[in-house]
């Protein structure tokens, strides 16, 4: 087998896949791909079966091709606002346009036609409601997959690849990135060395602690990003349709009182259903909806933006030992209700029979969540509820649910230039694995930055 290639790709989530794509389109150049976990058609979680995690080595629920937003419900955040840090390198007006361009390029692979989040009028009025309970609304215009059709998305793009002769390996982990006199010459893998002038590593979320690890054996400086901490919340669906059946998602903001930290949603799946993740051997919680198929209830994340300064700068540590808490306590994932956290006492499965809201988890253990987040988190978590029940009523009920712990990994960033490429020739990072995205649209875009680069360096 040839071992000889001009780009080699790490991971085959959404920023290896675009790279890869767009270097098809542009370039004729001998591209490999290397992902350490399954195709998507053979992504299965046995949890939908035993209803428990059972601790994969390799978990087809984050890693495989598609990334772990093969198993989210597949929404394209259509936005310069959030989603990631791409304007700090491309600036705004660029990021605007590869938006228009990366969208485009899904819908030509099978994504629904359908946006949400285009009636202003509709908007106008959440946002001066969101105002009057000091919550920041900003919505954004959302296409929906679904879990379903990001699959057959997923697959299209895969079946072009390698009409294009693209070598995908899939069940093929990297172990080590090959560097000499400060040029990159290739990865190591369990079956042996590959080598390339150019190495593009997009780990996605799943892969943020071994990006760190060869970033600082190969001593690149790391600009320590935010880690995210939070919790689950499951309410009615009902509850939410004001605002889900006019934007689907929207990103609200809130700065607690007491501590002065943001608070945001995330990931809000309307009809949805909540999810475990495993990240290498870490049980945290998601969610997803799915195109043709609806649960009674509606969930999102409800997260806290943490940012360390010196000397501390480890936070996926941090966040992971939270996160282990949880395991600990409960094998898994832990469930409360929100009256019950009021109370200052456990859920018990009892109180949730009781209750109006019915689990779509029933893998999620009840328990006390106090247990595990430190008081500031849930100082800032418990007054962001009540904050926007008063632009949502219902939402700070009694009988909401609220899993943990859901944690957001975003590696520590590498110096990068404008087109995503390391101090390290021939080396390039993107995704939210490396730090840079934290969404499906601009992990994409940031695929397609360093492509271009990279056939405008080689050309």
């Amino acid at each position: 087998m040839n071992q000889d290639f001009d780009v080699i790709v790490v991971g085959a989530g959404p920023a290896g896949i675009f790279c890869a794509t767009e270097l098809s389109r542009q370039s004729s150049l001998r591209v490999l791909m290397l992902e350490k976990g399954k195709d998507v058609t053979r992504r299965k979680c046995l949890m939908d079966i035993d209803e428990t995690c059972n601790q994969c080595k390799v978990c087809s629920v984050t890693s495989g091709w598609g990334g772990a937003g093969a198993f989210s419900d597949g929404k394209l955040t259509l936005t310069t606002e959030f989603g990631g840090w791409l304007d700090k390198y491309i600036g705004k007006e660029e990021l605007a346009r590869l938006i228009d361009f990366v969208d485009a390029l899904y819908v030509e692979n099978g994504a629904p036609d359908r946006i949400f989040g285009e009636d202003n009028d509709c908007l106008e009025d959440l946002k001066r409601r969101a105002a009057r309970a000091g919550i920041k609304f900003i919505p954004a215009r959302i296409r929906h997959m679904g879990t379903e059709n990001t699959h057959r998305v997923l697959r299209k793009f895969k079946q072009n690849l390698q009409r294009h002769n693209t070598v995908i390996h899939l069940n093929e982990a990297v172990e080590s990135i090959l560097v000499e006199d400060n040029q990159v010459r290739g990865v190591s893998t369990q079956r042996g060395q590959y080598h390339a002038p150019v190495v593009v590593c997009a780990p996605g979320r799943n892969g943020a602690q071994w990006f760190v690890s060869e970033a600082a054996r190969l001593g690149l400086a790391l600009q320590s990003n935010q880690v995210d901490i939070g919790v689950r919340v499951e309410v009615p669906a009902v509850t939410m349709q004001d605002i889900t059946d006019h934007v689907w998602e929207s990103k609200l903001i809130y700065n607690s009182r007491q501590f002065d930290d943001q608070v945001r949603t995330f990931c809000m799946n309307p009809h949805g259903e909540v999810v475990l993740e495993n990240t290498n051997g870490l049980i945290t919680v998601n969610g997803h909806s799915w195109a043709h198929r609806q649960s009674d209830n509606t969930n999102f994340a409800l997260l806290v933006s943490q940012e360390f300064t010196e000397p501390f700068n480890e936070p996926i540590v941090y966040g992971r030992n939270i996160a282990c808490l949880a395991n600990m306590l409960s094998g898994g994932v832990m469930v409360q209700r929100y009256g019950d956290l009021k109370k200052g006492r456990r859920s018990t499965y009892s109180r949730l029979e009781r209750g109006v809201v019915s689990p779509t988890l029933r893998a999620a253990v009840p328990g006390d969540l106090s247990l595990v987040l430190p008081h500031r988190y849930m100082v800032d978590i418990m007054e962001t509820l009540e904050a926007l029940d008063q632009f949502i009523p219902g939402i700070a009920s009694d009988h909401t649910l609220l899993y943990g712990i859901e944690v957001k990994f975003y590696s520590a960033r590498p110096d990068l230039s404008t087109g995503l490429q390391t101090r390290i020739k021939g080396l390039y990072a993107i995704g939210d694995g490396a730090g840079v995205t934290r969404g499906l649209i601009q992990a994409s875009i940031a695929g397609v930055v360093a492509a271009r680069d990279i056939v405008s360096n080689l050309a």
